[in-house]
Formats: structure tokens, C-alpha cells, sequence
């Protein structure tokens, strides 16, 4: 029923596994303006289309995230140029680094790139993410670490930002931002939910005293146990599609 729901409101130059794809995609945008984790028009999440492995799917520049649907996402190629109709162009400093992963990083079907408070804070902090709550403690092993080069406006930063990753699901651009690679959607939002937690409950530890120091057989052991992870659980599956029918009652418009 849900696909064929997805399916419905199809444009016939659109086939129907990249419909699908841009559906998921455009409620992805509207859980982060629901969620406030958009940035007025920028910042990005990003999305192979499926079969087409050279493209993938981002926001139209100059559109806040609750106005983008699954018909006005932009297709693009990893040199950035517009595959097929657009009526609005992309951000720059958005296909830098998002074409450098999808081009290199075969597991890495959806990218998400935000500046939320919370997450920009740490990645400002010299010792970057404290592995010292219950939300970082799930993200051991899975962090890198790029230095800040200013704008990513510039294609050879792409590439030294892959490197920074090092095959890290999760990498703290310090002084910028965090971004998130996963192989789904729901494992992407899932990554980027641990960080953003992680973040405020850090910096309100961080404010009050020094944090409790977890040991790593214990912080092995939270990532290893971690739901967000385990494919019998949903591995994020199950909380996207509790948020995703939320934005439906709030505005099932991105579904066109």
C-alpha cells in the first residue's frame, strides 16, 4: 500500500524506483525542518538514485527544507551538472564534498550535512566529541576528524575530506559542521540522531562539571548492543517511518 501511495502522484519522467527514492528524500527534508535541523536554505542531504550510480539526488538552492518535494530535488552528476529538467539550481558548497563520497564511497548512498547548534559547538571544541553519554557511547569507532579549510566551494577540498573520513561513518568537520554517510536513508538519520544527541547532552554535561570517563570495553560493547545499528530492529528503519508518518499528518505535499 505504502508504494503504491508513492507511486501514485508519479510524473511520467520520473521512473519509478527514482520516485520512490526522491518520496523518502523529500520527507527526509521535511523531518529536518520538523525537527529544526535546517539551516534557513542550506545544508544538505543528499541521495543515489538508484540504478544510477554516477547520480544522485540533492535540495534545490534557494528553497527552505519544507518547501522541497520529491518533483523539485535536483538530479545531478558527480562533476555537478543537472541531469534531465530543473527549475532550481544547487549550492556549490553542497556537491563538493557530497559528489567526492557518492563517487568514491560505494556504501555511502545517502550523505547528510547539517550546522545545528549543538553539533557546530563541538566541532569547535579542541577534543571534539567526548565519548562520555550514552548517545556518544554508540558512536565509538565510527568518528573522523577534517580541518576546517573555510567555504567548501573548492573540489580538491572533496577529496581531502574523503581521506579525512578514512571509511568513519561519521565525520566532524571541526569548526563547521558534522557529516553523516550511510548505506539507507534510516542509517543515515539514525547516525545523525546519535551525533545530534550526543552533542546537547555533551554540552550540558560539559557546563555543569567535569564527565564521567567511559571505560572502551564498555564503549565497545554500547556500539555493539546499539539498536541503531541492528538489522533485527530496523537499524533506524522503524524510527524514520514513525517521523515520516508524522510530517504525512503535518503535510503530505513533498510526496508530489
Amino acid at each position: 500500500m505504502e508504494n503504491n501511495r508513492r507511486d501514485y502522484n508519479r510524473p511520467a519522467r520520473f521512473g519509478a524506483a527514482e520516485w520512490q527514492a526522491r518520496v523518502e528524500l523529500a520527507a527526509m527534508y521535511r523531518i529536518f525542518a520538523y525537527l529544526r535541523w535546517d539551516e534557513s536554505i542550506y545544508n544538505h542531504i543528499s541521495l543515489r538514485v538508484p540504478g544510477e550510480p554516477q547520480h544522485f539526488l540533492i535540495n534545490p538552492f534557494g528553497l527552505h527544507y519544507s518547501e522541497v518535494c520529491a518533483s523539485n530535488l535536483v538530479k545531478v552528476d558527480i562533476d555537478g551538472n543537472v541531469v534531465g529538467h530543473a527549475d532550481w539550481p544547487i549550492n556549490p558548497a553542497g556537491f563538493t564534498f557530497h559528489s567526492a563520497i557518492h563517487a568514491q564511497v560505494e556504501g555511502a548512498h545517502c550523505v547528510m550535512h547539517v550546522h545545528t547548534t549543538a553539533t557546530q559547538a563541538v566541532c569547535c571544541l579542541r577534543q571534539g566529541l567526548s565519548f562520555s553519554n550514552f548517545y556518544a557511547a554508540q558512536l565509538y569507532g565510527k568518528v573522523a576528524y577534517h580541518e576546517f579549510e573555510g567555504i567548501t566551494v573548492h573540489m580538491d577540498e572533496g577529496e581531502r575530506i574523503l581521506a579525512s573520513a578514512g571509511g568513519k561513518p561519521v565525520l566532524l568537520l571541526r569548526n563547521h559542521g558534522p557529516v553523516v554517510m550511510g548505506a539507507t536513508p534510516a542509517q543515515a538519520f539514525a547516525l545523525l540522531w546519535l551525533v545530534q544527541r550526543a552533542c546537547e547532552v555533551q554540552l550540558a554535561a560539559q557546563s555543569m562539571g567535569e564527565v564521567i570517563t567511559l571505560p572502551r570495553p564498555v564503549l565497545e560493547k554500547c556500539v555493539a548492543d546499539s539498536l541503531n545499528f541492528d538489522p533485527r530492529f530496523g537499524a533506524g528503519e522503524d524510527a524514520l517511518a514513525a517521523f515520516t508518518r508524522l510530517v504525512e499528518r503535518v503535510d503530505p505535499g513533498y510526496r508530489y
